[in-house]
């Protein structure tokens, strides 16, 4: 056998399936690129302005809460300074004051002056007189005018004048006055009882004023006199020496106050 002979090819099997001539395609090469120089690198970006820097706002100082305040200790207030009371406010006076008795009864503190008895006296032979004239002019004008409607109205005057008489000295005990460290205190009556306190520096006079037989039983009245028209006070029945000492003290104290010493 020589090298141009073929070897037939082989017979199929029976009962295979024929088989297809493979084909054999000769391998492919990629074509050769032509040699591309590369491309050069871009250029860099220009830098991007900035803005100019500005200013920083100054920042707002910050202020810090006011701390709290405490209350500075009050100082202790000075009490006042007692009035010197001129003993003369207590010679020839009623002994112990007369007060009511029960729930209703206003107690202070303090010491009570009060008035002299020869005011009682004074008092009556004042009423007294007034009654002798009602009595006489009713008399006259009923017994000599014949004016009979005249016993009425002198019948009531001379009832309530005699009552006033009766119960004189007991209104005249209930009659007091104290001087306390800011004002004076004065009072009066039993059923209907008035305390009337008058501060020192509210004072614009004090008057002293007698009748005629007020200076011949050695008595006077004392009125001190306010801003106010119903704080007014008179004190009746004092010695002529308690209600010039009174008066002066009174002065005194009230031009201590007005100037705040």
């Amino acid at each position: 056998m020589t090298d141009s002979q073929t070897t037939p090819p082989p017979e199929p099997t029976p009962g295979a399936e024929p088989t297809q001539p493979s084909s054999t395609q000769p391998p492919v090469h990629p074509s050769p690129q032509p040699n591309i120089p590369p491309a050069p690198p871009a250029p860099p970006a220009p830098p991007v302005p900035t803005s100019a820097p500005q200013n920083p706002a100054p920042a707002a100082p910050q202020v810090s809460p006011p701390a709290p305040q405490t209350a500075a200790p009050a100082s202790p207030v000075a009490p006042a300074t007692p009035i010197a009371t001129p003993p003369v406010l207590d010679e020839g006076t009623y002994e112990k004051l007369r007060e009511p008795r029960g729930a209703g009864r206003i107690d202070l503190d303090g010491r009570w002056h009060q008035i002299s008895p020869r005011y009682v006296v004074s008092q009556f032979l004042q009423n007294g007189i007034l009654l002798a004239l009602v009595i006489v002019a009713a008399l006259i004008l009923g017994l000599v005018l014949h004016q009979t409607w005249i016993w009425i109205p002198a019948g009531i005057i001379s009832v309530m004048m005699i009552i006033t008489l009766v119960i004189l000295p007991r209104q005249a005990r209930a009659i007091g006055f104290m001087l306390r460290a800011d004002d004076i205190v004065f009072r009066k009556g039993i059923l209907w009882q008035r305390i009337i306190a008058v501060p020192y520096g509210r004072m614009q006079l004090v008057d002293i004023t007698h009748g005629p037989l007020d200076r011949a039983f050695g008595v006077s009245q004392l009125k001190m006199v306010t801003a106010a028209a119903t704080t007014g006070v008179q004190i009746p029945g004092l010695t002529q020496a308690a209600a010039e000492a009174l008066r002066d003290t009174l002065i005194d104290v009230a031009e201590t106050r007005r100037t705040g010493l």
